[in-house]
């Protein structure tokens, strides 16, 4: 009985509380469209200095540049080509280890999404970002009390106010997910 008052309440608090930011990663933006989605093709990203389309690899990108890369594929619908990009970057990385559950959790895959968004965490406990997609994982799947405990770390780990704070409130609130 008292699970189900601490529920409700908990639930009372997403219903009334207004959205303070648009859907963004970390941000409070969508990713603008570059070339990588407008011209280039086959999970290729734009290069700025040839001018081209080329494969993504680490000699003509950084690691920042690839991240962006998957954040606008992903945010386009391109989980597949997103995942090309993602695995030119390193592994260890926390926030490659979140776009890899991401992905996943898009293409219907929420146990493999559910695999990387643990090991994200693992690698970096503060990794909000990672938290907050993982509980629009379990809004998805109906499992409130799972996101609600996500929302609180988020909020724990100095998220209040953030995107991954807002954005994973509001799917508990309405159910609904992001694109990015």
């Amino acid at each position: 009985m008292r699970l189900v008052l601490v529920s409700a309440i908990a639930l009372q608090a997403f219903v009334f509380a207004p959205a303070a930011y648009a859907a963004g990663s970390g941000g409070s933006t969508a990713p603008k469209p570059t070339n990588t989605t407008k011209k280039c093709l086959f999970g290729r990203v734009y290069d700025e200095a040839a001018g081209r389309c080329v494969k993504p690899n680490k000699s003509n990108f950084t690691e920042d540049q690839l991240y962006d890369a998957v954040r606008e594929l992903a945010y386009d619908g391109q989980y597949e080509n997103a995942q090309g990009v993602l695995r030119v970057m390193d592994q260890e990385d926390d926030r490659v280890q979140t776009y890899w559950g991401f992905t996943y959790r898009k293409m219907g895959e929420l146990e493999l999404a559910s695999t990387f968004y643990q090991k994200a965490i693992e690698t970096n406990p503060d990794n909000i970002l990672a938290r907050s997609y993982m509980g629009q994982g379990f809004v998805a799947e109906g499992k409130t009390e799972l996101a609600i405990a996500q929302w609180r770390e988020i909020k724990a780990r100095g998220g209040e106010g953030t995107w991954a704070e807002t954005s994973l409130r509001e799917a508990i609130r309405t159910g609904l997910t992001y694109s990015y």
